[in-house]
């Protein structure tokens, strides 16, 4: 009984001496990568670039812009109230969804000071599921062929196979990888 007393005792005196502030827990920032057994994304890194999440960018097209100075492949992204942001350094960039008839599961990031998502976007919904994958409203992510250059356009599962009409995607698991170092970058954005 006096064993019990004692360390009752000293949790209560150990609790009364920490801080009486609460400090918010750091931010998590993540990396993402794709997940899809026997499929040319298995494993691959996701990039930002021109508005958009990519998967197996070439090196040619990376373009952020890092306080490192180094080229980087993965972009690093964070989770604020719901919502998934760039880490950045110069500017808050910010994703989008429209899972409209129009945008059919369109992803898409953009400057918050300069411009706005139009109406039919979401910026809200965003979470990392028990799996630690990224999902939006519960739906998982899809990834479309470029008819180009072999990358992968990353869209969010609408419901439609086929997204603007293209040929070849696949849905995966987006599964987030912590940074433990995480480098801050300004991503590049589309100029019409």
């Amino acid at each position: 009984m006096q064993l019990t007393t004692v360390l009752l005792s000293l949790f209560a005196a150990a609790a009364s001496a920490a801080p009486s502030g609460s400090c918010p827990a750091p931010t998590r920032k993540f990396g993402i990568m794709a997940l899809r057994s026997a499929s040319p994304i298995h494993f691959a890194q996701a990039s930002a670039t021109q508005n958009k999440l990519v998967l197996h960018l070439p090196e040619a097209k990376l373009d952020a812009q890092c306080t490192d100075g180094k080229t980087r492949r993965d972009a690093i992204l964070y989770l604020k109230d719901g919502e998934l942001f760039l880490y950045g350094k110069d500017k808050v960039q910010q994703f989008f969804v429209d899972r409209s008839g129009m945008g059919q599961g369109v992803l898409q990031y953009y400057n918050m000071a300069e411009t706005s998502p139009g109406r039919r976007s979401e910026t809200k919904g965003w979470a990392i599921d028990g799996s630690d994958n990224l999902t939006f409203a519960g739906s998982g992510l899809l990834a479309c062929p470029s008819t180009t250059d072999g990358s992968w356009y990353v869209w969010v599962s609408a419901g439609i196979d086929k997204p603007a009409g293209q040929e070849g995607c696949l849905g995966f698991s987006s599964r987030t990888v912590t940074t433990a170092e995480p480098v801050k970058c300004t991503y590049s954005i589309y100029r019409s």
